[in-house]
């Protein structure tokens, strides 16, 4: 825990405060939708695909961005097994409450019976957090109880320590991280969970965190839940099989997710986070505070190319 507040924080907080007690006059606060309406087509961004997965499910297509500025060892790996089939015919192997949804190769510990890798990588590096220096950080005002300082960047929700110059990224609902072993040098992507519960920002520092749900999220938080030993199920035929996963830069482009995220260092990010600090319409109270997991980043359907 921190015994001391570094004065540049404390003054966020001050800040922060006398927001709170000031709030804008309510005539003035437009909603989110009308915010997300009036957004200029510069605030938003396309996907890129060759750091976005898809990944089918029987149910349907749940849609992964990877995070290779802060993960770029896992995530190249995590392209290499996707373009080898390696996920392909896998499958979801855990479903904890309020916690996450994992899969894998569920013969992943026996060596005999283990998928191979084909060109991907066995042993990687742990990739827990980056530098903080240089990073295009738009940070948050709201004081957070897990790390000095949180903000986004990429669209991605970060948490930072300036005096360790350390950021990293945070588990909020629909991060994706990898899941590994005692040794923190265990994970290499072939086993990978999404967080479908409450953020375990315990976790943070503790596993690499690989990217973020971005679509289908809802497939994975409302599979039946697994047995007593953490959310594994018991039995083979309760496992969910994976159809198939590809890279976006994979498939012919009239086949891929049109979708486009909202930039979070544009202006209408910043109104966006005003009007989740201070509510209109139906809402009686504003709470005058956002939380880091709370700030989700929205998604529209890309408009057609004229």
């Amino acid at each position: 825990m921190r015994k001391t507040i570094p004065p540049t924080l404390l003054l966020l907080a001050l800040a922060s405060a006398a927001w709170a007690a000031d709030p804008p006059p309510t005539a003035a606060r437009p909603s989110s939708a009308e915010i997300l309406a009036q957004s200029p087509a510069g605030d938003w961004r396309g996907l890129d695909p060759e750091n976005t997965v898809l990944m089918e499910l029987p149910q349907g297509q749940v849609l992964i961005e990877l995070a290779p500025r802060f993960a770029p060892r896992h995530a190249a790996n995590i392209r290499q097994l996707a373009r080898g089939g390696y996920y392909d015919g896998l499958a979801v192997v855990r479903v904890q409450d309020n916690f996450v949804t994992q899969w894998g190769d569920p013969n992943g510990e026996d060596e005999k019976l283990a998928k191979p890798l084909g060109k991907a990588e066995a042993k990687l590096p742990a990739e827990f957090s980056i530098a903080l220096k240089g990073l295009a950080l738009t940070r948050l005002p709201d004081v957070d109880g897990w790390a000095p300082v949180t903000g986004f960047v990429d669209g991605f929700p970060v948490a930072a320590d300036p005096k360790q110059d350390r950021a990293w990224l945070a588990h909020c609902y629909g991060m994706v991280g990898a899941g590994r072993g005692n040794a923190v040098d265990s994970s290499n992507g072939t086993e990978l969970y999404a967080v479908i519960g409450h953020a375990p920002r315990g976790l943070d520092l503790n596993i690499t965190v690989v990217g973020r749900v971005l679509k289908g999220i809802e497939l994975l938080s409302s599979l039946p839940r697994g047995g007593p030993n953490m959310g594994f199920y018991d039995k083979p035929e309760q496992r969910l099989t994976i159809q198939r996963t590809r890279l976006l830069a994979d498939m012919p482009e009239s086949e891929r997710p049109a979708l486009q995220l909202l930039r979070t260092d544009s202006k209408t990010w910043g109104a966006l986070l005003d009007a989740r600090r201070w509510r209109s319409g139906w809402f009686v109270h504003s709470p005058g505070h956002i939380e880091l997991c709370s700030a989700s980043v929205p998604t529209r359907p890309a408009p057609p190319v004229k």
